[in-house]
This record gives C-alpha cells, sequence and structure tokens, in this order.
C-alpha cells in the first residue's frame, strides 16, 4: 500500500469515527465532570440534590456557606454586585449552564446545525434552547460576557416559560429586557448585570451544560447556587449536604454565643476562642432544650459531633 493510500484511508477512518461536539453536554460527560457525587441523578447526568436541602439552604447565609467552601478548597465560588429583579426573597436550585459569545457567522452556523440535529427548536433564536431543557428546581445560568445593550438573553415572555418550568428564576452574567415585565411574574427571580431595552443581536449561544465563568465563580452543570440579596455561590452538589449541616450548626453556635454574651455568664474571649469543656457542655443542654424547632434532625444533629473535633 503506497503512503497516499494509507494516509486516505486513514483520513476516512477518522471522519466516520469522529463525533460531532453537541450543543449540549452529553450525560456521561457531566457525570465525568461530577464523579464525586453518589446519589440520584437526572436523565441528562446531573446531580439531583434533594428539594429539602434546597429548601433547608435558603436559611444559610453566603458568609457560612463561603466559610465551608473555603476550607474544602473551593475559593473561585462567589460573585457579587448584581441587579436582583426581588432583593429580598433568596432563590436555590439546580444549575442549568449556558454559554453565549460574539456572533461569528461561521459557528453560529455549526451550532444551528448541530442544534438542528439534537432536536432542538428551529424556530426563534438560540437564547430558548436553554429554556427547554428546565426541569422544577433548575436555575437557568449563563455567561454572556457582561453584555447589556443587544445582550438581552430574556424578555417577560421567556422568563413566563422558564418560571413555568423551573418554578426558579435565572442568574445572568449580562442583561434582560422588559424588567417590569419580568418583576410580575409571580415567584420568578433573578440575578443580572443590566437591563435594557434593546433586542438580543449579534450573540450566539455556544454550549448548555459545560463550566462556564460567572464573574470570579467557576460553575458546573449540576451545581447547586444560593442566591441571595448579598451576592451568589456556586456549591458543588457532593457537598451540598455537608455545608447545610455544618452552616446550620455555625448558626446555631452564634445564637448561643450571643445569648451567652448578652447575659454575661461568659467572657467575649472565651466565645471567641476554642470552647472550653464547661461552655461545650452548656452547648449541647441548650441544643436539647432548644427553644424552637432545630433545622436539622436529632440524628443528623448526633452524626455530626460524632464526625467533627470541636
Amino acid at each position: 500500500m503506497n503512503k497516499k493510500v494509507f494516509l486516505s484511508i486513514t483520513f476516512i477512518l477518522i471522519c466516520l469515527i469522529s463525533k460531532p461536539q453537541n450543543v449540549g453536554s452529553s450525560p456521561d460527560y457531566i457525570k465525568a465532570l461530577t464523579s464525586e457525587w453518589k446519589g440520584e441523578r437526572f436523565p441528562d447526568g446531573r446531580p439531583k440534590v434533594s428539594d429539602a436541602l434546597l429548601e433547608r439552604l435558603k436559611n444559610i447565609s453566603i458568609e457560612e456557606a463561603w466559610g465551608v467552601l473555603r476550607n474544602k478548597g473551593y475559593q473561585n465560588q462567589f460573585e457579587g454586585d448584581w441587579l436582583i429583579i426581588h432583593p429580598d426573597k433568596p432563590m436555590t436550585g439546580r444549575v442549568v449552564t449556558a454559554q453565549y459569545m460574539p456572533l461569528r457567522p461561521d459557528l453560529d452556523k455549526y451550532v444551528r446545525a448541530q442544534g438542528k440535529f439534537e432536536n432542538r427548536a428551529q424556530q426563534g433564536g438560540t437564547n430558548s434552547w436553554p429554556i427547554d431543557v428546565l426541569v422544577d428546581g433548575d436555575v437557568y445560568v449563563a455567561d454572556s460576557y457582561g453584555k447589556i445593550a443587544d445582550g438581552t438573553l430574556i424578555g417577560d415572555n421567556l422568563g413566563n416559560s422558564i418560571y413555568a418550568k423551573s418554578k426558579r428564576g435565572v442568574i445572568f452574567y449580562g442583561s434582560v429586557r422588559d424588567q417590569e415585565g419580568l418583576e410580575e411574574i409571580d415567584g420568578f427571580n433573578g440575578w443580572i448585570k443590566g437591563s435594557d431595552p434593546s433586542f438580543i443581536m449579534q450573540m450566539s449561544l455556544v454550549s448548555i451544560n459545560t463550566p462556564i465563568r460567572i464573574g470570579r465563580a467557576t460553575v458546573l452543570p449540576g451545581d447547586v447556587v444560593l442566591a441571595k440579596k448579598f451576592g451568589v455561590i456556586f456549591i458543588p452538589a457532593y457537598l451540598v449536604e455537608e455545608l447545610v449541616i455544618t452552616s446550620e450548626v455555625t448558626a446555631l453556635r452564634d445564637e448561643f454565643g450571643h445569648l451567652r454574651l448578652k447575659e454575661g455568664k461568659y467572657k467575649p474571649g472565651q466565645i471567641d476562642s476554642q470552647w472550653s469543656d464547661e461552655i461545650k457542655k452548656d452547648f449541647m443542654d441548650w441544643l436539647n432544650n432548644y427553644p424552637g424547632k432545630l433545622p436539622m434532625t436529632k440524628t443528623e444533629l448526633d452524626n455530626y459531633f460524632k464526625e467533627r473535633n470541636w
């Protein structure tokens, strides 16, 4: 076999076995990205963190969540300085990511052709494609590179569709249009970088459920987001349960410490340093007689103290 024939056969074989890059990530790729999650998953491969944990997460402060993640080595999960549609209504949910780029005709042509192959909607813009994959409990998180004018990913029509599917809202490193209409969608919320009356122009969706950057944060599909008036934190799914219980105990320790300081039972230095056995016992007695409902079960609390050193 001469060299030209060999090279021709090799090229044909490569073309036959090569697969086009999907717009939406495969379940296997998402599972590989989130391999430390050992629980239930959605059909698309994303971790299925429980609704109960998502609800408890709403009561965790940004500082508490940030502290837990930093101690685990995750130092790039926070982004602040948002325009928030309803600042006093926190939002938690499971992340669906989308990456946008400035429009380049040849790339956009490929994305649209591949989207057609993947049975994505052919009417309207590609900015509707991430909305089509949302399910209850999802938060649509998009990097649209901070574009405000002509960078509006949604208006109130798409906002209504997002809420109907997810019962949540959006986090956009970019902008929206018709903010007044979005404000009127009961239950919908959004963390955005700006609002503009213009329509989306000269932008292209390039991927769904791939790793993206949101300001200072690196975000993976299947992360869980905690969004509050002071910023947003993206939490790896496998750490959510530990973060919630750790933050809940920290909040209880703070509540106990503030109470005892007001009572004058202990000095500030005693509360702000390693607790003595006396204070530890006092804290446990206080927990056992907590004046209200604890955020966690007794079993969760017992397991927490079994596995951790004060």
